[in-house]
């Protein structure tokens, strides 16, 4: 697995977002030009942030290009909380399509993890792209330690979302979420990691150096992925 990585190093955040914005302007033509669309996943949080900015300035058919999250929090549309309400504000003015997996908040997270299935099974796949971040902790998407753990990590192939509940809850945002699986994150055309700061490299490090048998979410996710992985690092 290792030999697959490739590790992508920037002076700051700012050359970084570039760089990566650039990467996935150019998946995202070839995929329009191989067949007339593109359907990425994209990650929330504050890191991409300066990507997805430098991604936006690019001249795209933008019609043509289905974004959805990687993961979303179980709240409203709207919410500070919710990947999509930030990705969308940045896309949808260019003309993308942003999808809501979870259209409305709801205290049943497995059927949101249903509902976010189900859309997904209506979409062109595998996703072109799919972009990753890592906590500090080590999770990914929102694959955590809890009940759901092990089902996000091994369910059936074809399952491509699913709900879950992490345990202990993330104090910046401690409510239940929705999530790609891994079987829908490695079947990706494309995988990239953008991280930042020594903390988080020295995670993704130990992650991949452990393997299948990591403590770590994106250990378990990398492990025996056949895919390459760009991972895109800035201090």
């Amino acid at each position: 697995m290792s030999d697959e990585i490739e590790w992508w190093e920037y002076d700051d955040a700012q050359e970084m977002a570039e760089a990566v914005a650039g990467d996935v302007q150019f998946i995202i033509e070839s995929a329009i030009e191989a067949r007339g669309a593109a359907v990425i996943a994209l990650s929330g949080g504050k890191t991409p942030i300066p990507i997805y900015a430098k991604l936006a300035s690019a001249k795209l058919d933008w019609k043509r290009v289905t974004i959805l999250p990687t993961d979303e929090r179980i709240v409203p549309l709207g919410d500070p909380l919710s990947n999509v309400t930030m990705i969308g504000k940045t896309f949808i003015p260019k003309g993308a399509r942003v999808i809501p997996i979870v259209p409305q908040a709801t205290a049943d997270y497995k059927a949101a993890g249903r509902s976010a299935d189900a859309l997904m099974q209506d979409l062109h796949w595998p996703l072109d792209l799919c972009l990753l971040g890592v906590g500090g902790d080590g999770h990914t998407a929102s694959i955590f330690p809890g009940a759901d753990y092990d089902e996000a990590l091994n369910g059936p192939r074809e399952r491509r979302a699913l709900g879950v509940l992490p345990d202990p809850l993330p104090p910046e945002a401690p409510v239940a979420r929705v999530t790609l699986s891994r079987a829908g994150i490695i079947s990706a055309k494309a995988l990239m990691i953008a991280v930042t700061g020594a903390a988080k490299r020295k995670v993704l490090e130990d992650a991949i150096a452990q393997g299948a048998g990591s403590a770590y979410p994106i250990g378990r996710v990398l492990a025996d992925a056949e895919l390459p992985v760009d991972i895109h690092w800035a201090e």
